[in-house]
């Protein structure tokens, strides 16, 4: 590994061990076995390094996760595909609840920053995008268009489930949600 990539591992771990508001450069640098200068030099400020740490390893193992849950729907009506999509986060969560702990406290310091805040407005694509390239995979019959909007939707409401899981343990199935698209879909007032 080179310095960039032993930089986002020691982040990982600095956070990880200490939360992040309590992990320091020094910490982060420590941890990565490099100098603090190389935190400036890679990626401008620990906040940087911070946001990129922590967005690439819930990307991997939620992201990941999400397109494996999605691929295991196969053959199924889109309707129970996405139910059973939705019944499968929580055990995403379960298996990612450090790094989501770490995510929600970096939460409000990203929304405070504007180079954060870039930074995940130039990433969120990239994650509809993955997710749209598995249900395309998964259901031939979508359209591009049509697997782009359901990724966004998948994003967007695992972002909204997993504040609720995290504070309460207790999402919504996929049934439920379901019954809610359907009776919405077939509104008369739509």
């Amino acid at each position: 590994m080179g310095n960039r990539e032993d930089l986002l591992a020691g982040a990982r771990k600095a956070i990880m061990e200490r939360g992040v508001a309590k992990t320091t450069a020094r910490d982060i640098a420590n941890a990565a076995g490099v100098s603090l200068a190389a935190i400036g030099y890679h990626f401008g400020s620990k906040d940087r390094l911070i946001t990129e740490a922590l967005a690439e390893a819930l990307g991997t193992g939620i992201g990941d996760s999400m397109s494996e849950l999605i691929k295991e729907t196969e053959g199924r009506p889109l309707p129970e595909a996405f139910a059973s999509m939705i019944d499968g986060l929580p055990a995403v969560f379960a298996a990612n609840h450090e790094g989501m702990l770490a995510s929600m406290e970096n939460l409000l310091r990203v929304a405070r920053s504007p180079e954060s805040q870039r930074y995940m407005a130039e990433s969120i694509p990239h994650a509809h995008a993955d997710l749209a390239v598995a249900l395309r995979e998964t259901h031939p019959g979508l359209t591009q268009q049509q697997a782009e909007a359901i990724s966004k939707l998948y994003f967007a409401l695992t972002q909204g489930l997993s504040v609720l899981w995290m504070i309460s343990s207790e999402v919504p199935d996929g049934e439920t949600l379901s019954t809610a698209f359907a009776a919405i879909a077939g509104s008369p007032e739509g």
